[in-house]
């Protein structure tokens, strides 16, 4: 078992991100101490803590996330991880689009000025 301090280190997500994760169910401590209410985490804790710092990573919402948790055999996983690609793919183009427009307004500037 692990104290929350240890098992924030380990994973990389801060102890206020696990106690909030721990707030919305998505990941909850292993044992609670009643004397004391350290929270304390175990080895599985570890890699559902993971794979939740990954997803975060994606650009998951804590919505999608506790969708994910939620379905235990992860089928949804796949499915949402294409579509959150889909997602990015559309978000570059964009971005490709409004450089192309700063280059043309920066272009047609530049020729007002001759």
């Amino acid at each position: 078992m692990y104290k929350i301090s240890e098992f924030a280190e380990m994973t990389g997500l801060s102890k206020e991100t696990l106690r909030y994760y721990a707030e919305v169910k998505l990941l909850e401590p292993a044992f609670i101490d009643p004397t004391n209410m350290y929270r304390y985490y175990d080895d599985g804790s570890y890699f559902l803590a993971l794979l939740l710092a990954k997803l975060r990573r994606f650009g998951f919402t804590i919505q999608e996330m506790i969708s994910v948790m939620s379905d235990e055999s992860f089928a949804n996983l796949e499915l949402l991880l294409i579509k959150k690609k889909e997602n990015i793919q559309i978000q570059i183009e964009e971005l490709h689009l409004q450089m192309e427009e700063i280059d043309n307004f920066l272009a047609s500037g530049r020729e007002e000025e001759e």
